[in-house]
């Protein structure tokens, strides 16, 4: 590890455009001094943002560190510690953090982090892989990195993070990976997050119009009044399922999200697996955020244009706080049908920007280049 002339270790963080960007600008308000306070006195850090997509194009761990190494050579900075929101894969386990004390960076994939808490998880993690990358070089007969595990509650004992196995060939030293259900859910999670699926809400304008426009007829709309009337609580959630379920399919199909890989390994199609359960979680939050939305707006449009004696007369029973939350519910559940239809009129890379995270934008757009070609 280099330390400039003037006692100041030089950290750069290095980080995908979007979230980590984001994630890293934050962080770096407070990590000088929190790395200057862990690493006794008279050290003092610098920490510098460079948003930059590091990661276009490729997943290959090896490539991500040759590029990060290049990029390094070119600046006078002692450590680097490059962030992305991709989920990175090691000899079949989902990677945390790859640490080289000899060239001094180290590579985080923030989804192995969860989908919560992911600020502080971040930054912990950045600050145990800056002092691991300060520290003392190892002289025990395990290699560079004898001596240097991670510590802190990055690695606690109930987190799902181990060591993982590096090859001789590579360049990192160190290396963490999570691992089994518990450690799968952790990925899946963080995937969603870095997806943001509440963008998906603006994102589908046409087709929240088309919902809302449903909505507006079908609440004054007398057959629907006798059918609420007639709903009991289970066909009601069947058919808010129902309507939910219907607009994620038909999103996944209309903007050709399903994952397909043409690779036979285990590997690729448990990678598969997981873009694919990303991408339902992700329409799945969204969508069900559009739907208590419809929800509440059409409660709202039901007692402004509602009249009792109307509805009564029609379905015999009278209009009170039940009878208008059965139809809200209903109604609700109609219009996110016309909203799927709606949805149709949306561009596909419109969904795919409110869907996806930057990185997951350009990954998909190259696959679909390539099967293009």
């Amino acid at each position: 590890m280099r330390v400039s002339s003037q006692g100041v270790t030089v950290v750069a963080l290095l980080a995908d455009p979007d979230a980590p960007t984001e994630i890293a600008q934050r962080m770096a308000r407070m990590l000088p001094d929190r790395l200057a306070d862990r690493s006794g006195p008279g050290r003092r850090f610098d920490v510098e943002v460079v948003s930059e997509p590091f990661t276009a194009g490729t997943e290959d761990l090896s490539t991500l560190t040759r590029r990060i190494m290049d990029r390094a050579r070119a600046e006078s900075w002692d450590i680097i510690v490059a962030l992305t929101d991709l989920p990175l894969h090691s000899h079949g386990r989902k990677l945390v953090v790859d640490l080289s004390h000899e060239h001094g960076l180290a590579l985080l994939s923030l989804p192995s982090l969860g989908g919560f808490r992911l600020q502080t998880r971040a930054r912990q993690a950045v600050e145990e892989a800056v002092l691991s990358l300060t520290g003392p070089q190892a002289t025990g007969p395990e290699g560079p990195a004898e001596g240097r595990q991670l510590r802190g509650p990055f690695t606690r004992r109930l987190a799902p993070i181990h060591p993982g196995q590096v090859g001789e060939e590579e360049i990192a030293d160190l290396r963490y990976v999570v691992t089994g259900p518990r450690g799968y859910l952790r990925v899946l999670l963080g995937m969603v997050r870095a997806n943001r699926p509440w963008r998906l809400v603006p994102g589908l304008s046409k087709a929240l119009a088309a919902a809302l426009a449903t909505g507006a007829v079908a609440t004054v709309n007398s057959t629907v009044w006798n059918l609420t009337t007639y709903l009991s609580t289970p066909r009601l959630v069947i058919a808010m399922v129902g309507s939910v379920a219907l607009m994620i399919g038909w999103l996944i199909v209309d903007a050709n999200l399903w994952h397909r890989t043409d690779e036979a390994s285990p590997e690729a199609r448990k990678r598969a697996a997981l873009y694919n359960a990303s991408t339902v979680l992700t329409l799945g939050i969204g969508v069900v955020v559009c739907y208590a939305g419809l929800m509440l707006i059409n409660l709202v449009w039901a007692l402004f244009i509602l009249n009792d004696r109307v509805f009564a007369s029609t379905t015999r029973t009278s209009l009170d706080a039940a009878e208008y939350w059965t139809l809200s519910w209903f109604v609700a559940s109609v219009a996110t049908v016309g909203g799927a239809l709606g949805s149709g009129l949306e561009s596909d890379e419109a969904i795919r920007a409110a869907a996806y995270s930057k990185r997951e934008q350009e990954r998909r757009s190259m696959l679909q280049d390539d099967h293009g070609d």
